[in-house]
C-alpha cells in the first residue's frame, strides 16, 4: 500500500511539472501585448496575396563585397544576403515588435518567458534538400556565439543553452533577469546548415552558400555584381507569412564605387529602383528626361520607423575627448541651420535623440519617470538632465555662428583648453586639440569641411580624410578613428543590441558597435532595465532614461533625420494599396507585365 502510494505521489508530481512545462503552444509572440494576426490567418495585410511571380528586379550598392560570410568579422559581405537563410520567426512589418512561426510551427513559452520551445516544421529544408534538424539549430546558435562576428555574443549573452527535447522540438533556456525580448531574439536567427557550415564557418566564402530562404545566389563577380535567383521550390513559398512575397524570379545588385556614378546610371535604366538619401539630389537631380516622360516615378513614403541616430560620432577612447565639456563644445561649432537650408533645401529636421520619430524620445519623459529611474544617481549625473529637456544649439541660417562660437570657446577654457597663436592646446600638457574626421563618401565632404573651418575659428585642428568602404569599416570595427560620420538605427522595442550599442562590456571589443567608446555604470544599469522590462510602459520609460543620458553625455554631434521614404524607381512594378508602417516591404512589389512591355515601347 506504502509502495502505491509513494507510487501516486511520484507520479503526481511528474504529471505537475510537466503541466508547468508544457503551455498551449502559439503561433507567434509579441513583445508586449497580443499578436495582431491571429493563428489561421491567410496573410498580411500590406501584401497583394495573388501578386505574379516573375521578372527581374536591379538594385545597386555602393562599395564593394568579397564574402559571401555575413556571420563573422572577417570580409566585406553582399548585401542581401539575408534572404538566402530562413529563421525561425519571422517579423511582421505592421506591429512594433511581433514574430510569426516560418521554420517553427508553433511555440510554447512560460509567462515569465525563462525558455521558449520551438516545433520544427517537417516540410523545412535546406536548398539540397536536406531537412532543417534540431541540431542544425542548436549548432547554429553555439557557432555564432563562438566563432561568430562579436554582435552575437552581445546579443545572446542571456541564452544559457540549447536542448534538443526530441527530433521535431528544441527548447532555448536564458539565464539573469527576465527578459522578455529574448525569446524573440532567437527566433530571429538564421538557422544555417550544419554539414555544410561546419569547415566553412570561419572562411571568407565566394561560393555560393546552401541555405533555406527564398532565394540562393545564382551567380556574381567579387566586388562588382551579385545576382539571386527564386528557389522554385522554396518549401515556405506556401506559408501565410510569405503569401504576397518574394515574387522577383531574379535579384541583381550592381556595384558603384561613387553615388554621383550610380545615380548617372539608374537615369540610363541601368537598374531600377533607388532609395535617395541625400537632399540635394532629391531636389535637384530628378528632373531628367525619363521623370518628365513619366518613365521614372518619384515618390516620398511616410514610415513610423524610429529614426535612430545620425552624427559626427566621437571617439571617448581618445584622450582629448574624455571631458564631456569637450564634446559639448563640438556641438555649438556644427551649423546645422545653414547646412539645412543651403545643401538640404531645408528637407530636414535635427536630431535631438537617439529615438527620433518615436515615444521612446527624452523629450517625452516625465518627472516622475526621472525620479523613479535616475534620482538614486543624482549625485553622479549632470544636473541638467534632471532639470532640461536636451536642446542642439540654433543658428538663424546666415552661416554667422559667433554666439555659438563664443560658447564653445568658453565651455572649452572651462574644460583647461586654452588658446596659444591661434591653436587650441591643452593648459597642463601643452597637447594641441586636433583630429580628423573620417568619411566614406566624398559626398558628405561639403558637411563635414564647413564644420571643420568653424572648428578652426575656436583655434581647433580638425582635417577631413575619405576613405573607401573597405577601409572604413575596418577602421571601425579597430576603433581607429577620431571622429566619424556613424548612423545608429533603432527599433521600437529596443533591447539586447543596446549592450551591443552602449555598454562598458563592448566598449573595448574590437567589432562592437560602441563606436563611442562607452563606459558608464549608469547606462549599463539603465540598458539592463530595458532589458527586463516588464511592460511596454516600463520599457518606455527605460528607454527615454537611456535617451536622456546620452544626449547629456555628448556623445555625438548630432546631425538630422526625415519621417518618409524618399524613392525613385523605372515604372514597371506593382505594388500592394497598403503601405505598413514600419518598413517599405519592397519584398512584396511585383514585376507588372504590362507597365513592363509599355516602358519598354516607350523606351525605344
Amino acid at each position: 500500500m506504502k509502495i502505491i502510494l509513494s507510487l501516486y505521489i511520484l507520479l503526481f508530481f511528474v504529471y505537475q511539472s510537466i503541466a508547468i512545462e508544457k503551455l498551449d503552444s502559439a503561433h507567434a509572440i509579441s513583445m508586449h501585448g497580443v499578436p495582431k494576426y491571429e493563428r489561421n490567418f491567410q496573410n498580411f495585410e500590406y501584401v497583394n496575396p495573388k501578386a505574379p511571380k516573375g521578372g527581374t528586379i536591379k538594385l545597386y550598392e555602393i562599395g564593394s563585397f568579397d564574402t559571401l560570410n555575413n556571420f563573422i568579422l572577417k570580409g566585406s559581405p553582399a548585401a542581401n544576403l539575408s534572404q538566402i537563410h530562413d529563421s525561425l520567426l519571422v517579423q511582421s512589418y505592421d506591429e512594433p515588435f511581433t514574430m510569426y512561426g516560418l521554420i517553427a510551427e508553433s511555440i510554447n513559452v512560460p509567462e515569465d518567458r525563462s525558455w521558449i520551445i520551438f516545433k520544427i516544421r517537417k516540410e523545412a529544408k535546406f536548398h539540397d534538400g536536406s531537412p532543417i534538424t534540431v541540431e542544425d539549430i542548436i549548432w547554429t546558435l553555439n557557432v555564432l556565439k563562438e566563432k561568430g562576428h562579436p554582435f552575437y555574443r552581445f546579443y545572446y549573452s542571456n541564452v544559457k543553452k540549447a536542448e534538443k527535447l526530441n527530433n521535431s522540438e528544441v527548447k532555448f533556456i536564458f539565464q539573469g533577469e527576465r527578459n522578455l525580448e529574448l525569446p524573440l531574439i532567437i527566433g530571429q536567427m538564421r538557422i544555417l546548415s550544419k554539414k555544410y557550415w561546419k569547415d566553412k564557418f570561419e572562411d571568407v566564402l565566394l561560393e555560393p552558400p546552401i541555405g533555406s530562404g527564398p532565394y540562393k545566389v545564382k551567380s556574381l563577380k567579387a566586388g562588382r555584381t551579385i545576382e539571386f535567383e527564386r528557389v522554385k521550390d522554396y518549401w515556405a513559398k506556401d506559408l501565410a507569412v510569405n503569401k504576397g512575397k518574394f515574387n522577383f524570379d531574379n535579384i541583381i545588385i550592381e556595384y558603384f564605387r561613387d553615388a554621383t556614378v550610380a545615380l548617372e546610371a539608374f537615369k540610363t535604366g541601368d537598374y531600377d529602383f533607388r532609395e535617395e538619401n541625400q537632399a540635394k539630389r532629391w531636389a535637384t537631380a530628378y528632373n531628367f528626361p525619363a521623370i518628365k516622360k513619366g518613365l521614372v516615378k518619384k515618390e516620398e513614403i511616410k514610415h513610423e520607423i524610429p529614426t535612430g541616430m545620425q552624427g559626427f560620432f566621437i571617439n571617448t577612447r581618445k584622450e582629448i575627448f574624455k571631458d564631456p565639456i569637450v564634446r559639448q563644445a563640438l556641438n555649438y561649432a556644427f551649423d546645422f541651420e545653414w547646412t539645412n537650408k543651403i545643401l538640404f533645401f531645408s528637407q530636414y529636421q535635427r536630431t535631438d535623440s537617439y529615438f527620433s520619430n518615436s515615444e521612446l524620445a527624452a523629450s517625452n519623459l516625465s518627472t516622475n519617470e526621472k525620479l523613479t529611474l535616475l534620482e538614486p544617481f543624482r549625485n553622479e549625473l549632470p544636473k541638467e538632465i534632471f532639470n532640461e529637456v536636451f536642446e542642439n544649439p540654433i543658428n538663424d541660417g546666415s552661416g554667422n555662428i559667433r554666439k555659438n562660437l563664443r560658447v564653445a570657446d568658453k565651455l572649452l577654457y572651462e574644460a583647461g583648453w586654452i588658446i596659444k597663436n591661434g591653436k587650441r592646446i591643452n593648459e597642463k600638457s601643452g597637447a594641441p586639440l586636433k583630429f580628423t574626421i573620417l568619411l566614406v563618401s566624398p559626398e558628405f565632404e561639403r558637411i563635414a569641411l564647413p564644420y571643420a573651418r568653424n572648428l578652426k575659428k575656436i583655434g581647433i585642428q580638425a582635417k577631413v580624410r575619405t576613405v573607401d568602404s573597405a577601409q572604413y569599416e575596418r577602421r571601425l570595427e579597430n576603433f581607429s578613428f577620431d571622429m566619424a560620420v556613424i548612423s545608429r538605427g533603432q527599433s521600437l522595442s529596443p533591447g539586447n543590441e543596446q549592450r551591443d550599442f552602449w555598454s562598458s562590456s563592448s566598449a573595448n571589443i574590437k567589432g562592437s558597435r560602441n563606436y563611442a567608446g562607452i563606459s558608464n555604470p549608469i547606462i549599463d544599469f539603465l540598458i539592463d532595465k530595458i532589458i527586463v522590462a516588464k511592460d511596454r510602459e516600463s520599457l518606455v520609460a527605460a528607454t527615454r532614461a537611456l535617451d536622456q543620458v546620452l544626449l547629456f553625455g555628448y556623445y555625438v554631434v548630432p546631425h538630422w533625420h526625415i519621417q518618409y521614404f524618399r524613392i525613385a524607381y523605372w515604372d514597371k512594378f506593382g505594388k500592394p494599396r497598403k503601405n505598413p508602417k514600419y518598413d517599405l516591404a519592397l519584398d512584396t512589389w511585383w514585376i507588372d507585365n504590362e507597365k513592363d512591355k509599355l516602358l519598354e515601347s516607350k523606351e525605344k
